[in-house]
This record gives structure tokens, C-alpha cells and sequence, in this order.
């Protein structure tokens, strides 16, 4: 079986975000960026499913700049088998990113994707269920664990308050949860080796997409700053406060 994972490049999660000047999006200069951390998780399960022989293969799928190349390359070093970037410069909205993924399903026949719940960046998670939808096939979101069989995976999904477990056909579409697994660390030999893992280069028009954005930014603000505490000393100050701070009535 083939596993799909797509990946995104974001900025990295220990660095602290700036806002540009004029408030018109990120600041992305000097920035280190690296694998969405949730993608990194899907990497891991895929290569795992492809050491335990229940996959033949592990294809990993960026959409972005060209320096997303070295995201792939990444992932290639924790496992990956071959790589595939679709060079797209300025944003890519989710709807585009999951036409773009659905027709290289069509292409790559997989018999499962594994991709992140969500990007650290747009916290939008859109893609994996606007992919599922395109393609027609089922989905199991957020997943805690998995548990591959003849033609069906297990899905142990995380919801609000404890698990709910599905059982899909494949193929299937399956965003991964933070607690799924531990993602590997590269070695440097496989980091060597993966320079010369092939790589194939795509375009939206050659897959028959238009990723032009239907959504214009007006404008990106950092959150308001938290004003101190102040402590009381009774329940009727306490009340006082919160009246003369319109909280309550």
C-alpha cells in the first residue's frame, strides 16, 4: 500500500512571531522554518506503518516556495521514499492546497493520505476534510491511534471528553493528533542519503488548479496585551470590581 503525506513549511514553534509594520501580514524575514509539527507526526506514523510491512511505500507532497524543498527533504531523511513539491509562491489557501493534493492522489493512487489535523501558521484545520470530500473517500480526523488490517484502518479519534474509535475503507483520508506518536529525529546519515532521494517538481497548471487566493487579508494585529490582576480581600469587593468592570449586572 501507498501512504500520501503531504507536509507544510511554517515557522519553526519556538520562535516568537512578529507582525509587519504595516499590519499586513507576518513577519517572515530571518525566520527559521521547519516541518509543521503535526505533519511530522503523520511522517513518523507512515514510516512506521512502512517498517511494520504494511506499506510499500511513503510519498511526501508540499505545496509552497521552493525552499520547501528542504521541508521535504526532511521528511524524506526520517523515511520517506520519494518526494513530490508543488511550487506556488505567496499563500495557498486550504481549498486550493486540497485540489491540488486530490488530483495527485489521482494520480499517485494511494491507498492512504496522512497529513497534520492542522498548520501551525492558519490553524485552519481545512485541508484533510475538504481532501476526504474531493475525493469521495472516508476520513478519520484528529487521530490518537491507528490500527491498520485487510482494507480497513482503525481510527481512534481524540473528542471533547475521551475517544471515539471509527473503522474506515481504504482508501482513507487520516489527520493526525498530537499524542498519535513521537516523531523520530533525522540521523545525519539518512539526512545524506536523502539528498539523493528523487524529488519531482510540479506546478499548479500542471495539475489543473487555480490557486488564486478568494480570501483578501485586511489586516493582521498581535492580541491585545493582558492588563495585571489586582487582588481582593472579600467576595462583595470582588462583586464590585467585576460590576464596575461591565462583567456583570
Amino acid at each position: 500500500m501507498k501512504v500520501l503525506v503531504p507536509v507544510k513549511r511554517v515557522i519553526d514553534y519556538n520562535v516568537k512571531v512578529r507582525v509587519k509594520a504595516d499590519q499586513s501580514g507576518v513577519d517572515l524575514a530571518n525566520l527559521k522554518m521547519s516541518m509543521n509539527p503535526f505533519d511530522e507526526i503523520a511522517v513518523e506514523a507512515a514510516v512506521k506503518m512502512k517498517e511494520s510491512g504494511k506499506a510499500t511505500e511513503v510519498v511526501i507532497v508540499s505545496v509552497g516556495p521552493a525552499q520547501a524543498l528542504d521541508t521535504i527533504r526532511t521528511a524524506l531523511a526520517m523515511g520517506g521514499d520519494r518526494g513530490i513539491l508543488v511550487k506556488v509562491e505567496g499563500p495557498v489557501e486550504p481549498l486550493a492546497v486540497a485540489k491540488l493534493l486530490k488530483a495527485i492522489c489521482d494520480e499517485e493512487k494511494p491507498g492512504l493520505v496522512l497529513t497534520g489535523k492542522q498548520a501551525i501558521d492558519s490553524d485552519a484545520n481545512q485541508t484533510g476534510q475538504m481532501l476526504a470530500a474531493l475525493l469521495g473517500w472516508g476520513q478519520g480526523t484528529f487521530a490518537h491511534s491507528l490500527e491498520l488490517s485487510d482494507g480497513t484502518i482503525k481510527v481512534a479519534r481524540e473528542i471533547d471528553g475521551g475517544l471515539q474509535t471509527v473503522s474506515l475503507k481504504l482508501p482513507a483520508v487520516v489527520t493526525t493528533d498530537l499524542r498519535l506518536n513521537q516523531p523520530r529525529y533525522a540521523s545525519l546519515p539518512n539526512i545524506m542519503k536523502a539528498k539523493k532521494k528523487p524529488v519531482a517538481e510540479k506546478s499548479p497548471g500542471d495539475l489543473g488548479v487555480d490557486v488564486t487566493p478568494r480570501c483578501k487579508v485586511l489586516k493582521v494585529a498581535e492580541p491585545a496585551k493582558r492588563a495585571g490582576g489586582v487582588k481582593v480581600k472579600t467576595v462583595a469587593e470582588l462583586v464590585d470590581k467585576l460590576v464596575e468592570a461591565g462583567v456583570v449586572t
